[in-house]
């Protein structure tokens, strides 16, 4: 039977890699797709349904890493404060998390100025025509370099996460607590 800890784990280790790898898919295959469709407005529609649509499971799959993290750290809080560089890996993990957030949180703020005018014309999902309205345009631009700061940062939470699970192994433990209490 699962305990408190493996529930936190679980959804801490799935929310995030459906961050990552949701936003990386989207990125690589969506938003290029998108300049296939039959049209340069039919290629901002298709873009817009894609994301759209990704949207609510992104959300989901965010808030399940939230959830997860926080019981992750509730359960070892005193392992993390009496351990050396255990509370250094968390503050790190916050703040790619913070990062990571504030990235998600602002690309939808774009996608929205994007989607709110279906049929844009456009050379891809992030990529304006001389026929995009300069607004869309504006938020296409940034939104082109946001859908790779959000996989790289959710990468980079998945690294620091490795280091984490390694910083709790018996031995890793064991050298933390002595080193605190020998230096």
């Amino acid at each position: 039977m699962p305990t408190n800890s493996t529930l936190s784990r679980s959804l801490h280790d799935l929310g995030l890699a459906a961050w990552f790898g949701g936003t990386l898919a989207n990125a690589t295959a969506l938003n290029a797709a998108a300049a296939e469709a039959d049209s340069p407005s039919g290629t901002g529609a298709v873009a817009n349904v894609g994301w759209d649509r990704w949207t609510p499971v992104n959300a989901a799959a965010i808030a399940a890493h939230v959830v997860g993290s926080i019981g992750m750290l509730s359960s070892d809080l005193g392992r993390v404060g009496a351990q050396q560089g255990a509370t250094r890996t968390a503050v790190v993990k916050t703040g790619l998390t913070v990062a990571a957030l504030g990235a998600t949180a602002y690309s939808r703020v774009l996608g929205r100025r994007v989607s709110q005018q279906t049929h844009v014309p456009a050379e891809s999902g992030t990529d304006p025509s001389a026929g995009t309205p300069a607004d869309v345009a504006a938020a296409q631009r940034q939104l082109k370099l946001l859908q790779w700061a959000i996989p790289a940062l959710t990468g980079a939470l998945v690294v620091v996460s490795a280091q984490a699970g390694e910083e709790q192994r018996p031995a890793s433990v064991l050298e933390g607590l002595t080193s605190r209490f020998t230096a």
